[in-house]
């Protein structure tokens, strides 16, 4: 007679590849619905970059305050037919919006944009105010 270990792991590892199956065929997860971010922060402005890969320019509408960025988007649908077959899409098709809170105050007035092979570039200067500026403290010598 042999003895064998209990592993409770390997009965967790069967569970889960059972749990991925059941899920395979469902659609990609809803954060995909919405564009990728990256921002960066200097002493003049904000630098944001949105990844929109599939979406034509027409398509954008972008919203800038003092202290947010909204962009909306619509990416169209590919009409596709096949007499026979399968067709699996994890692509997103629809209207999508995402709303980016600013960490500084900016002049939306003189906001940049650049878009190009689906990434959208947006310069935001920041405000007078915003800005660090360095000024010089003269002391008082008291009088001896």
């Amino acid at each position: 007679m042999t003895l064998v270990r209990y592993n409770p792991w390997q009965e967790l590892n069967a569970l889960q590849r059972q749990i991925d199956r059941v899920f395979e065929d469902f659609p990609a997860p809803i954060s995909a619905k919405v564009p990728a971010a990256e921002l960066h922060e200097t002493e003049e402005a904000i630098h944001l970059k949105l990844e929109l890969p599939g979406v034509e320019a027409k398509d954008l509408d972008i919203e800038v305050t003092n202290n947010a960025v909204k962009v909306v988007a619509e990416r169209k649908s590919e009409t596709k037919t096949e007499d026979n077959g399968r067709t699996r899409s994890e692509f997103y098709y629809g209207k999508f919006q995402r709303v980016i809170p600013l960490s500084a105050r900016i002049q939306n007035t003189d906001v940049k944009a650049e878009y190009k092979d689906g990434i959208l570039n947006l310069t935001l200067p920041k405000t007078e105010a915003e800005k660090n500026k360095v000024v010089k403290v003269n002391l008082q010598q008291p009088a001896v």
